[in-house]
């Protein structure tokens, strides 16, 4: 296949000399910071275009741009074929021949177009493709630029203010502070000089949008690096920042050198760096608090100034239960909440506050409880059941499936007594079993659900409960529609009705989300196993 080498043409004429054409696109490259070539590509385009209208759409028109020079070449192209099925694009062998001799079947043949002028319209046209080219590269190099560069803080002017969304000039591109990123109570005008946190930039559309934030924790914990060398240098380092923004803040702060103190470094001589970070967050008050690998110690230290008399931790739950004395309770829960629902953040786990009178009635509550449903499951007086919850069983399966020493070291018990009372146990437990396999029927659960792996009968109750009966109810399910737990400061809620906050279906019984996969993968595999019979049935069709 060849290519004449007559392609070049000669140089079409346009409203602008070469020398206007290679200025003007100098010009726009430097002023768009955006590559020279990208400009020189669009300008020919847009000629194509024009050119094309001139000719014909149908025609397969190229323009070439020189970059330096400027000059222009303009031609049409076409295939050599035996037959001609498109004459705007195709060419005979015969006509080919008086266009390049030597043409064969295959070549494509250039033909030099005649210099074109652009028209009114079709400079508007060419003006069009050309801007909009332009814009798309000057989009995309603002992109590339703030990509990699999330969670940076950037200072900028604020541009305007729009719906109550502040519009930040970053210099070569525009960002945006949404409401909910702003600091409340802040007032910011035109003008202003602005640190921000470069929380996003996603692709768009209508451009790259770069997402700013002056309420996130992170925005904390940049401008502290910036005022604190230790942590800049990673000597000290931040572990865990909550804030309510403009009000308070807690940083969790632990040092790797030992003869650094963080939270002296942190705070500065006379107070200097932490104020320097309070001004810029609008006199927020902001709580240094050592970090600790103890969880416990690390509430502790989390819900200061108050002082805590004991703290008993749930990992399962994620939930920590923080006993003060009467007189720390206001002190501790903060107003409108605000201390414990900081520690909350800060920890990561809910924190629940009572006082020393509370926790007392609640063990009282729970012992008497504990103690009565020994009493009726294993149908032993009330001294033998209270000593059962003295020694920490607090439920049936407890008591049916540890070491019969572990409950024969009881004082006063025996191996024949602890013998009798794990077979006790293991009857309540087939009871309650029973009982439960009676109400899932009754709620018309199929019994194909009960060998699902990790499925109790009283999690099949649950579901039945929740209108899961069948195998393709439990299989179109999500993992964290049926296993997902409420986050802490979910449970914190004073609606705990709301769908959003009641987790999943079996939130309840503790199921991880590998066994809620493993759940839902098991009620799929029916699915599988009829497609693979419709398969063996088209087979078998095809073969009759």
């Amino acid at each position: 296949m060849a290519t004449s080498a007559a392609s070049a043409g000669a140089p079409g004429a346009v409203s602008a000399n070469r020398a206007e054409l290679i200025a003007i696109a100098d010009s726009v490259a430097r002023e768009k910071l955006i590559d020279r070539g990208i400009v020189i590509e669009a300008m020919e385009d847009a000629i194509q275009r024009a050119a094309r209208a001139r000719y014909g759409a149908e025609n397969d028109i190229r323009a070439k741009l020189d970059p330096q020079t400027g000059d222009l070449r303009l031609w049409r192209v076409v295939e050599v074929t035996e037959l001609v099925d498109d004459y705007f694009k195709q060419v005979s062998l015969d006509d080919a021949q008086k266009l390049q001799p030597g043409a064969e079947i295959g070549d494509f043949i250039v033909d030099p177009l005649p210099p074109i002028e652009f028209g009114r319209i079709a400079a508007q046209a060419a003006k069009q493709v050309i801007f909009q080219k332009v814009r798309d590269a000057e989009r995309e190099r603002q992109y590339e630029e703030f990509k990699d560069r999330a969670s940076e803080i950037i200072t900028g002017v604020v541009k305007r203010v729009e719906f109550g969304h502040v519009v930040v000039d970053l210099g070569r591109a525009e960002g945006v502070i949404r409401r909910d990123q702003q600091i409340p109570r802040e007032v910011v005008r035109v003008g202003d000089r602005i640190r921000s946190l470069i929380l996003s930039v996603r692709r768009e559309n209508r451009g790259p949008q770069i997402f700013l934030s002056r309420a996130h924790p992170d925005f904390m914990k940049k401008l502290f690096a910036q005022e604190v060398p230790e942590i800049y240098d990673g000597i000290i380092e931040i572990k865990a920042a909550a804030r309510d923004p403009g009000s308070r803040a807690k940083i969790g702060v632990i040092s790797h050198d030992s003869s650094i103190d963080p939270v002296g470094a942190c705070v500065g001589m006379k107070g200097s760096r932490v104020q320097a970070v309070v001004q810029e967050m609008q006199g927020e008050k902001i709580d240094i608090i050592p970090w600790s690998e103890d969880l416990a110690t690390f509430v502790v230290n989390a819900l200061q100034p108050a002082t805590v008399a004991r703290v008993v931790i749930d990992e399962e739950e994620s939930r920590i239960e923080v006993v003060v004395p009467d007189d720390q309770l206001s002190l501790a829960i903060g107003r409108r909440g605000q201390n414990v629902r900081l520690a909350s953040q800060l920890t990561g786990s809910a924190i629940d506050i009572m006082t020393e009178a509370d926790a007392s009635e609640k063990r009282q509550r729970e012992f008497v409880e504990r103690s009565t449903m020994f009493q009726e499951e294993l149908d032993v007086d009330e001294t033998l059941a209270q000593l059962l919850v003295a020694e920490g069983f607090g439920a049936l399966e407890e008591v049916a499936y540890v070491e019969v020493d572990e409950i024969a070291s009881i004082e006063g018990f025996d191996d024949e007594l602890a013998a009798e009372l794990q077979n006790r146990a293991a009857e309540a437990l087939e009871r309650r079993e029973e009982a439960a396999r009676e109400e899932r029927r009754g709620l018309g659960v199929e019994d194909a659900l009960a060998e699902m792996p990790y499925l109790t009968e009283a999690m099949l109750v649950t579901l039945g409960k929740a209108g899961i009966k069948t195998l393709d109810d439990l299989a179109d399910l999500a993992t964290d529609e049926l296993v997902a737990k409420k986050k802490p400061e979910q449970r914190r809620q004073r609606e705990p009705n709301r769908p959003e906050d009641r987790g999943g279906i079996l939130a309840e019984y503790g199921l991880s989300d590998e066994q809620g996969n493993e759940i839902i993968m098991a009620a799929r595999a029916h699915w599988f196993e009829d497609e693979g019979n419709e398969g063996e049935d088209a087979v078998a069709d095809t073969s009759q």
